[in-house]
């Protein structure tokens, strides 16, 4: 299922492609997987620099409390991520499993912690798309992850696909009001250069 802006696309060509090339799942019998689109208003470079640091995703994920990471934030680097009360977790371990610069392309993996979402993986892809007349961004989230017992894969696709949705939200409110603050260089410059 692809949803875009909390509703199914049924002719999203350049969505359909971006999937099929970027967003291979191997999906097993007891679980589930989704793909959600998000458009945004502010440039690639902008989104990108948000989307990419495995190391601060509480800069865009309203979730997360904290983050400690380990390595030197290349594939196979691991972060222990704190969760904010409310949500049937405390703490989650992640793995970074894909980081394309020149693509545009993230991916993780839930490896440990404290909450019920085993073998989950996902894959965030950033893509140039005119809005409105302007620079933006195509952003397309995908996961996989198990049905937990006394769960449905539909119950399973709707928490996770909820999540999903409300950190697609953050970064699109955070990525555009930095554009309109004129910030359209990658959030690392912008914030070097204020320090």
């Amino acid at each position: 299922m692809v949803t875009n802006d909390y509703v199914t696309i049924a002719n999203g060509m350049m969505e359909d492609e971006f999937i099929k090339r970027h967003h291979k799942h191997d999906v097993k019998e007891h679980q589930c997987s989704s793909s959600l689109v998000k458009h945004i208003k502010a440039p690639v470079p902008l989104v990108w620099s948000l989307v990419r640091r495995f190391d601060q995703p509480q800069k865009y994920k309203p979730f997360v409390s904290r983050c400690i990471a380990q390595g030197d934030l290349q594939i196979g680097s691991v972060r222990e991520v704190n969760v904010k009360s409310g949500l049937p977790a405390t703490t989650s371990t992640e793995r970074l499993e894909l980081l394309d610069d020149d693509e545009h392309i993230f991916g993780m993996k839930i490896v440990g912690g404290d909450h019920r979402l085993k073998n989950y993986s996902s894959i965030v892809t950033v893509h140039p798309k005119v809005i409105d007349g302007r620079p933006g961004t195509l952003v397309i989230e995908s996961f996989v992850v198990d049905v937990p017992d006394g769960n449905t894969k539909d119950e399973t696709c709707y928490f996770v696909e909820a999540l999903i949705k409300c950190n697609l939200k953050s970064l699109a409110d955070v990525s555009e009001r930095l554009a309109v603050q004129g910030r359209t260089e990658p959030i690392d410059r912008t914030f070097q250069a204020a320090n």
